[in-house]
Order: C-alpha cells, then structure tokens, then sequence
C-alpha cells in the first residue's frame, strides 16, 4: 500500500498533545501521579474520549476498563491494536505508557487519512487501545486489562481485587465512569511503542529498539508475622519484631544477585505494608512483594529457590513466622521473528539506526504475544531512567518513534504479520514452540 503521511503539521499538534496530557497529575517535579482508576486517571481518559470523538473514532470501554477507539475500514473484519497504557506509577514519570498511547492515536489518525486519499482498502480494521491498570501501582497484579483481554487473567477474580484502602477494581472503575459493558475488537495482531527504560539505545547512539523477547519474572508474596508490643516496655529479648526481619529479608533479596553472573538478575522489593505502623508499638507484621527477573528462566528459580531457605533461616533466627506465596509468574515470551523484520524494515525505511534487544521489563506487548503477534518498539530514555518524575524522552525521538509507528500500522492492516503460521496456531504454545514459530534460535541468549 503506498500511502502519504503530512507529518510536519501533525508534529507539532502531537507534541502539544503529549506535553497538554502531561498536565494531568502533573507533580512537582515534572513528573505524573495518575494511578489506575484514580480521580487524575479519570481526567486522561476523559481527554482520550473527547479526542477521539473530534476524530471520528467510535469508543468502546470493555469489563476491565480497557478503553477502545476503533476505526473500521472492513465490515466484520478483525482488528489490528496498537496503543499503551495512560495510568502511571505513584510520583511516576509523563512518558511511560502515555507516549505509546498518544502515539498510536496519531498513528492511526495518519492512517485513516491514508486510507481515505488513497481509496485502497486494508484487510484489516485498526483500533488503538489504552489498557487499565498496567502499572500495578494501586491494584497487583500489574497488565491487568491486557492480561484479562489475552485471556490471562480472570475477569471477576480481577474485579474483585482491591486496594490498600480496600476499594476493589469494580467499585473504582464505576466511581470514575469507566466500568464498561462493550465487547472489545477482536485482535488479529499488536503493536505498541514505549520509551525504553534503559540506557542501551542512548549509550549505543540507536533511534529505535526493537524488542525479540522478554525476560521471565517472579514475584514473591511475603508476610511477615511476628507480635505487636510496646517498644519502651518490652525487652530486647523479649520482642518478635516484624520489621526487624523484614529489613533482613529486603536485604536477601537485595543480595541474592550477587550469587549469579553480573547482569544475569534484577531483584527488588518496592511495596511494605506494617502494622500496626505506630511509633510506639513494635511491628506486629510486615507485608512485601519481591520480584524477580532474569533473561534466563532457571537463574530466576534458582534465586527463588535460595531466598526461600535463607527467609526460612531468618523466621527461625527471630522466632517469628515468614509465609511465602509465589505471585505473578510470566514466562519469557519470544516476539514474532517476522513481527521484528517488519518493524527492522519500518525503521529503515525512516532512514533510522535500530538494535535488537530484550524487554526486562513486563508490558501489555508481552501479555499481548500469548493471544495474537506482537510487535513491540523502544525509543531512548534519557539516562535509562524510569517510574520516577525526572523520566524524560525528547521529542525528537517521541516523533521518530510515531513515524515508525505509523509505518507499522499501514502493514499491519494489510495483513502484513496474519498469515495462518502467526496467528492460528501462536496462541497457547510453549515457550519453545512459540521461539520455533516465530524463528527464533533455539539457542538465542540475551541480546540487551
């Protein structure tokens, strides 16, 4: 399909766009706080219905609160999605998620104009997607209605999850006008742009990343369970501080990458609940989630399978209970190798340097590559930095970004990553038929 695309123009009303969406739970810091199903959420989705009304879309809101603006060129044909998330981490960064979102908002625009001038129909529909709650912030698990939509997740179980206040998913989307009760489209592939957040793009000079693979993840749900007294009255000896071996199983945690290769591991724990959380009362408990993640599936169930005893070791040290639960498992997944060609040739064709690398971290792309192929792209973060308020992407880069973006698009509606091998038989595969489908070496390693 030859199209034509008026970038100069559509620039700069992106541009303005982006930067007016980042005003949404603007901090002060430059950064947003716009967590899922919030008030400041509302407001972006809010500002996403009403640009794609003036722009012809027709919006469908699914259970989970996926929001769907939908362009259909063929009747009863399926879908080609593109699009991110607008939801944002606690004081997060303005580009995570919301470029992808804007960006295939002006990709499809680009599209439908195409489209109309050029008169040649696509096989395909198109419809740009912004999904609830990928970032977990206030409802865990994160990629939630991504995950739900790829038949991932339950829907009611997630429906029913809640939040630290104890509102669930339900009651949060009814509070913001955003539970919905449209069918989604049904999705014949993916595509979705998002910075990096990394540093390999910016340290080798490249514009675009394109993503092969993601890393497996593991999360751990651990309770730590020891006994509420009076830290004036009680004696050292006495006590069975919660916190006190909370700290140390942070610092397990922190230190079990130590035991593999450098680089091999990433580990963490970024969310503590204590109680009874009083200045004069020795913590009774301590809620935290630890993740996990590594290239290598085994390295990740080795770490697991060592912070288990040495959690265990601690439990006995401080006479206290320690309850572990293995939460949010995801399989490494391998993008489509004819996915990742389309998208090397998109960006060749903008005249653009690229790389091929891993995702370290999850996305919708990823939860999107079990249900239908995925294509999935990176433009540089400034010092790889991330889900804080000093992320920042220039715009340069964001355009170069949406102009591959667009290109993809145009294929994709041509039926250009459908044919029977990619999409009939992708879903449901093994990890190992899924790298055999999509050409991948058996023998592929980390390429990030």
């Amino acid at each position: 399909m030859n199209y034509t695309v008026r970038s100069s123009s559509s620039d700069s009303v992106f541009l303005a766009d982006f930067h007016h969406v980042s005003t949404i739970g603007a901090t002060a810091r430059n950064g947003v706080d716009r967590q899922a199903a919030t008030a400041e959420d509302a407001r972006t989705r809010d500002w996403m219905s009403a640009w794609v009304e003036k722009h012809g879309f027709d919006l469908r809101v699914d259970a989970i609160g996926n929001m769907f603006a939908c362009l259909e060129f063929v009747a009863d044909a399926p879908y080609v999605l593109i699009g991110s998330h607008l939801d944002s981490q606690p004081l997060g960064g303005r580009f995570d998620g919301a470029y992808g979102v804007l960006a295939a908002l002006f990709a499809a625009l680009r599209v439908k104009e195409s489209v109309a001038e050029s008169g040649q129909m696509p096989r395909f529909n198109l419809a740009v997607v912004n999904w609830f709650n990928e970032e977990g912030g206030r409802f865990a698990p994160s990629i939630m209605g991504s995950s739900v939509y790829a038949g991932l997740f339950d829907l009611d179980e997630m429906l029913a999850v809640n939040d630290l206040g104890g509102t669930t998913v339900a009651e949060a989307l009814t509070d913001i006008g955003y539970a919905g009760i449209d069918t989604p489209p049904e999705a014949v592939s993916y595509a979705e742009i998002h910075i990096e957040q990394g540093r390999i793009l910016e340290r080798e000079r490249k514009d675009v990343g394109v993503v092969e693979s993601s890393w497996y993840t593991q999360k751990l749900d651990i309770d730590v369970l020891g006994e509420q007294s009076h830290t004036g009255a009680t004696a050292m000896a006495d006590r069975h501080d919660a916190l006190v071996a909370a700290a140390k199983v942070v610092l397990a945690v922190a230190n079990v990458v130590d035991e593999f290769d450098d680089e091999a591991l990433v580990s963490s724990v970024g969310q503590h609940v204590v109680e009874p959380n009083s200045p004069i009362g020795v913590p009774r408990r301590v809620h935290m989630v630890a993740d996990l993640r590594s290239s290598d599936p085994a390295v990740v169930r080795a770490a697991r399978d060592s912070l288990k005893a040495q959690i265990a070791d601690i439990a006995l040290a401080h006479d206290i209970t320690i309850e572990i639960e293995d939460f949010d498992i995801r399989d490494k997944r391998y993008f489509p190798e004819a996915g990742v060609e389309l998208a090397e040739k998109a960006v060749a064709n903008e005249g653009l340097s690229m790389r091929r690398l891993e995702t370290m971290a999850g996305h919708d792309s990823v939860a999107m590559n079990h249900r239908v192929p995925a294509v999935m792209m990176f433009v540089p973060s400034v010092d790889g930095v991330s889900h804080c308020e000093r992320e920042f992407t220039t715009d340069a880069d964001m355009l170069r970004g949406l102009a591959v973006l667009t290109s993809v698009a145009h294929e994709l509606i041509r039926g250009e990553l459908s044919e029977e091998r990619d999409v009939t038989i992708w879903v449901g595969r093994s990890v190992a038929e899924a790298r055999m489908i999509a050409g991948a070496p058996t023998n592929a390693g980390m390429s990030a």
